[in-house]
């Protein structure tokens, strides 16, 4: 029995690392395709396990969202311990820090990891392989081996990345069994209490999606919003507002930007003539915006981020005119020929 049944798994692994850090810190700090290896094991094995957890338990998106949260504690709580290093990519200073917690970080990267680490490239993965999108990828085998790189991965974080950025720093006990406590909470919710309230099946109103320009855009502005918010410009040092927004309210802002968009998305996503198209859009301003946000880091980041812009484009453009093809070849005869 083989560990993946199919090409799916693999695509989401690449998708994952892709969308989370090849088309963001990439940008700004090109030292980092050198961690590719760590990156794919790290992202892509515990989105994968994420990705089926909840395909076996029955649950949806919020259960991906909760499971996001989770997953962005792992990572950056209890591998990297940027959460409650003083010193760890000098998070602390760009905005908030409170009982030993960086705050406007953590926020920050709840809405990175949930939407660019695990949604998105979920979604992707859905339209690149839609017969699979209800259905396990991994054998038995292959859940336990993708859980146990996920392991390794995050110890990888930890005494590769967070050793060197910030040498002898160890998170707290009491904040390591907190940040424990929540990941087991967030899990149970996530794959207990979820699946047993939803309904069974996305239920279509009678009302209509905005154009698909406008989803992008619309993706484009919110994304750009929520990150300008909360990090400096390219992750440098210089915030678009400066001192101008007090850190508790930047937090409160990024929320009421955040909170409302998926909102929103969601009742797009329950019109009648919600389509594959609305779908590459939404991404496609999510991932544009998300790596613009990095290219006034330095005139490196700008010449690295261009190309990366165009790629992101030109790839979306060829799965708008693939899915096209795919459902006129799908589509009954007298729909392709009326």
């Amino acid at each position: 029995m083989t560990l993946f049944r199919n090409r799916a798994p693999w695509a989401l692994t690449l998708l994952t690392t892709v969308c989370a850090e090849l088309t963001f810190t990439a940008v700004a700090v090109p030292f980092t395709w050198l961690l590719l290896p760590l990156l794919m094991v790290m992202y892509g094995a515990g989105v994968l396990v994420i990705r089926e957890a909840v395909v076996r338990t029955g649950g949806g998106w919020p259960s991906l969202v909760l499971l996001g949260v989770a997953y962005q504690i792992t990572e950056d709580g209890l591998g990297l311990q940027a959460l409650t290093s003083p010193e760890m990519y000098g998070a602390a200073d760009w905005g908030l820090r409170a009982l030993g917690v960086n705050w406007t970080y953590w926020e920050s990267q709840i809405g990175v990891h949930v939407v660019l680490s695990v949604l998105v490239p979920i979604g992707l993965v859905n339209l690149l392989f839609p017969a699979q999108r209800a259905r396990p990828y991994l054998s038995k085998r292959g859940l336990l081996g993708a859980a146990l790189l996920a392991v390794v991965g995050v110890f990888g974080l930890r005494f590769l990345i967070s050793a060197t950025q910030d040498p002898g720093y160890q998170t707290p006990w009491g904040q390591t069994v907190v940040f424990l406590a929540l990941i087991v909470a967030l899990g149970l919710l996530a794959l207990v209490v979820l699946p047993r309230r939803r309904a069974t099946g996305r239920r279509q109103v009678a009302r209509t999606a905005p154009r698909p320009g406008v989803v992008g855009l619309v993706s484009l502005y919110l994304t750009m919003a929520f990150l300008t918010t909360l990090l400096p410009l390219g992750l440098g040092s210089t915030l678009l507002f400066g001192d101008l927004m007090p850190p508790v309210l930047r937090l409160v802002f990024a929320a009421i930007t955040a909170v409302p968009f998926g909102l929103l998305v969601r009742r797009w996503q329950a019109a009648a003539d919600w389509s594959e198209r609305h779908q590459i859009w939404l991404f496609g301003g999510i991932l544009v915006s998300h790596t613009a946000f990095m290219m006034p880091a330095s005139l490196t980041a700008a010449l690295v981020g261009a190309p990366i812009l165009a790629a992101e484009v030109y790839l979306l453009i060829r799965l708008a005119r693939h899915l096209r093809q795919r459902a006129a070849v799908t589509a009954p005869m007298w729909t392709v020929n009326r």
